[in-house]
């Protein structure tokens, strides 16, 4: 719903579902990742999984806003959404080291995180999901960030959370 608001405004969206080909980090591919294209040894260059960080990172970087929908699966992020954060995060591309610490490059962007969940109480003591994607965010630059809640969906009142979140997406 809330990218169709911006598609009705004529904003151009590049969807990424992220069920859908992602890869993992692993041992083998870590240095590649994390090693800028321009930098990468013959080796690295065909990896396929740098390959994909290049092209997450790019929309990234091509972004204005960034909408994620983010379900809570026992208690913390889906796998597939953790895998796109550690593709994500490369020294010198979307994060740089400071003086004090890391500092993000992706500044001046909009996120909107839709968080959804069965059970669990989104900004509760076992949502260890959208503190730690807000974090992640602000480790990259993006700091402006709106929750959208939709949580404990299974309870009795579930249809009226879902109402809720629509009626936040609405005022956008």
């Amino acid at each position: 719903m809330l990218a169709e608001k911006f598609k009705a405004k004529g904003e151009v969206l590049i969807e990424r579902d992220l069920n859908k080909n992602m890869a993992f980090i692993s041992e083998s591919s870590l240095a590649a990742v994390g090693t800028p294209i321009d930098e990468r040894s013959e080796e690295q260059a065909k990896n396929q999984t740098a390959h994909l960080a290049d092209i997450l990172i790019k929309e990234l970087q091509d972004a204005d806003t960034i909408i994620i929908g983010a379900p809570v699966y026992n208690f913390g992020p889906p796998a597939s959404l953790k895998a796109w954060a550690d593709l994500v995060a490369r020294a010198g591309t979307t994060f740089r080291y400071g003086e004090n610490g890391p500092v993000g490059i992706l500044e001046g962007k909009k996120a909107y995180i839709i968080a959804v969940s069965g059970g669990t109480t989104i900004g509760g003591d076992s949502d260890f999901m959208s503190g730690w994607l807000k974090f992640f965010l602000g480790f990259i630059g993006i700091s402006d960030v709106e929750m959208i809640v939709a949580d404990g969906i299974f309870g009795q009142d579930g249809e009226q959370k879902v109402e809720v979140a629509n009626q936040a997406v609405a005022k956008i």
